[in-house]
């Protein structure tokens, strides 16, 4: 005849038990921190943020160009005071050579986005284990950005002609992002505050200089970054402060991505794994197969 445990036996098996899904939650968190999630959701990000870039420009054309030129001369006021105010210098210097100044004007309206895209698509496919914490991090810094660009509209110098700034696309007719009526106003021309452009040149470059493996790689992952912001202040696109702020900026949400993702501590993991565990049990799904797993497949 069977025995069953007695009744003491059992209130101590029942932690125990719930105990240990919950490690086995944190260890299936883990694991799905290393792959790559669905297509499909990464590129609804891709446009949700799009949406959100283009509202900045809505409001931005509400409230009038008024602050974003007020702020300019704020900026430049700071830089002159810190000695920082080299944009023009690097301005008339690229003029004098006309085909490096083409060249930075492209390099202006297609790095940006190529190389980004491209290292984004790289990333995804080829190391997906760490896919998940830099995407996570360049979405954060993107987003705190957007808060920026409404916040502190900034005219870009190229706007400044009475500070003696010449637009290099405009002057020699060249092909650049703000070449015809009809692309700048698909852009936010005053969103320069913070630097994207140095933000996500940093993001790529740190990207590429970390995970690929041939030298000449990791050589230009180290140089990217360094270029983009002689090319931005140069054209006359962006202020030195702005490109600070951008690398900045990418540079926190980098470290914090990492810390929460790469080396996120157990007992955060175990804590995730409790409210997950908790509220399946709260909307009826209870303990029954493999409870903790699929708590983890949700978070």
């Amino acid at each position: 005849m069977a025995q069953t445990a007695p009744p003491a036996a059992r209130g101590h098996e029942a932690p125990e038990v719930e105990r240990g899904e919950r490690r086995t939650a944190a260890a299936a968190m883990r694991r799905r921190v290393l792959t790559a999630p669905p297509v499909w959701r990464e590129l609804l990000l891709v446009v949700l943020f799009y949406t959100a870039y283009t509202l900045t420009r809505i409001i931005l054309v509400q409230d009038g160009t008024g602050p974003a030129f007020e702020h300019a001369d704020q900026i430049l006021a700071a830089e002159r005071a810190l000695g920082l105010d080299i944009e023009l210098y690097l301005n008339e210097t690229l003029l004098t050579v006309p085909w490096l100044a083409r060249a930075a004007n492209v390099f202006y309206a297609t790095m940006h986005f190529i190389v980004t895209l491209g290292v984004v698509v790289w990333l995804y496919r080829y190391r997906p284990e760490h896919y998940r914490w830099l995407r996570t991090s360049i979405m954060v810094a993107t987003g705190v950005a957007l808060l920026g660009f409404w916040l502190y509209p900034l005219a870009p110098p190229r706007f400044l002609h009475h500070e003696g700034f010449v637009d290099p696309v405009t002057a020699l007719h060249s092909l650049g992002l703000y070449a015809s009526d009809a692309s700048g106003t698909l852009t936010n021309q005053y969103a320069a505050m913070p630097s994207m452009h140095a933000g996500w040149a940093l993001w790529c470059g740190v990207v590429v200089a970390k995970l690929a493996t041939q030298k000449w790689a990791k050589a230009l992952g180290a140089v990217y970054p360094a270029t983009t912001v002689v090319v931005i202040l140069s054209t006359a696109n962006h202020y030195v402060l702005d490109a600070v702020a951008g690398i900045a900026l990418v540079s926190g949400a980098l470290w914090l991505s990492w810390a929460l993702y790469a080396r996120c501590p157990r007992p955060l993991l175990v804590a995730r794994a409790r409210v997950s565990h908790r509220l399946a049990q709260r909307t009826g799904r209870g303990t029954a197969g493999s409870p903790a797993t699929r708590c983890a497949g949700r978070t």
